[in-house]
């Protein structure tokens, strides 16, 4: 993730919505262990977590901003390559102003990490008060 140049670097905290299940779920310790290395540590931020509870991502502002621009825009276009599917979701707009970019990731992902107990006491995580288990905040200190 490339946040330099984005403005980021000037924040002191990030807030990332996202679902309750699969990889970025709020139990896998990957996930909560690679937002510490990889984002707190390098870049000094905290990052205020909250998980939509299972079955309500649909709320997550991303699907009504995004997603459903999209769907419309490739509606009846068959998907038959990357090519394709990249270059329709990169000319979705609205009159809003929305832009997309798209990249194709061919990155292969290890499977099987599993984080230790030892590693997960490095992490300072700070449940929130309401739904501590789906809302938290990852610092330095």
């Amino acid at each position: 993730m490339n946040l330099v140049g984005r403005g980021i670097h000037a924040q002191k905290e990030l807030l990332i919505l996202c679902d309750a299940g699969g990889s970025n779920g709020f139990r896998p310790r990957l996930w909560k262990y690679a937002l510490y290395q990889n984002i707190c540590k390098v870049y000094g931020l905290s990052i205020r977590i909250c998980h939509y509870p299972s079955g309500a991502s649909k709320w997550n502002p991303v699907e009504h901003r995004l997603f459903s621009f999209i769907s419309k825009n490739w509606e009846g276009n068959p998907l038959r390559s990357y090519d394709v599917m990249l270059s329709l979701i990169a000319g979705t707009t609205t009159t809003a102003g929305l832009l997309v970019q798209t990249i194709l990731n061919e990155k292969e992902y290890q499977k099987g990490i599993k984080i230790t107990d030892d590693q997960m006491k490095e992490i300072n995580i700070n449940k929130h008060s309401v739904l501590p288990d789906w809302n938290y905040t990852i610092s330095l200190n």
